[in-house]
């Protein structure tokens, strides 16, 4: 799935059902090795499809921090969301990768960040849309929780097969990027 470059938050939610009252839509995505994790809807703007050599790098920053992309004449920030949660790296051998472009939610004052504190998750792919209740959304065991993970997770939903999807918090994420 693919958000046009126009597309708002707002715009990517689709009409709530009387069967999704009590739900949220969350951004499904695979990160290797074998975890399917999942975003809010609310805190993604868009997903894109980016040349890696257009990923500019910049020296001196985490390793998960993969530089600066120019996003419709803003500089956004790209990270390799694998890397920053202790996975595998996410790009592959091609020439493009996926990066869901996430945005920081409205503060207690009501307040949006400034859009410069937007950044661009490099995933392996990007999945679907699903509707999940907040509420079925458990804590793992500590002992299930690598040190990685632990500041980036809301929780983990457990599917009708045993298979189980991490939920991740886009707003931890956020606060992870060292001050540019």
């Amino acid at each position: 799935m693919v958000f046009s470059s126009s597309s708002r938050p707002e715009a990517i939610v689709a009409p709530l059902r009387r069967d999704h009252q009590d739900q949220e839509q969350f951004l499904r995505f695979f990160l290797i090795p074998e975890t399917w994790a999942m975003l809010p809807v609310s805190q993604v703007t868009e997903v894109l499809t980016l040349p890696v050599s257009q990923v500019v790098p910049i020296p001196q920053m985490p390793h998960w921090v993969m530089g600066v992309y120019n996003w419709r004449g803003e500089v956004l920030w790209i990270i390799d969301l694998g890397l920053l949660l202790g996975l595998k790296p996410q790009i592959s051998i091609s020439s493009t990768c996926r990066a869901i472009v996430l945005h920081p939610t409205l503060h207690h004052s009501g307040k949006m960040r400034s859009r410069s504190q937007m950044l661009g998750l490099i995933v392996n792919k990007v999945e679907d849309i699903e509707w999940c209740n907040p509420d079925k959304i458990q804590s793992p065991p500590a002992s299930a929780i690598t040190p990685g993970f632990a500041p980036f997770l809301r929780g983990y939903w457990l599917q009708e097969d045993n298979e189980m999807w991490v939920v991740l918090d886009g707003e931890s994420i956020l606060a992870a990027m060292p001050t540019q």
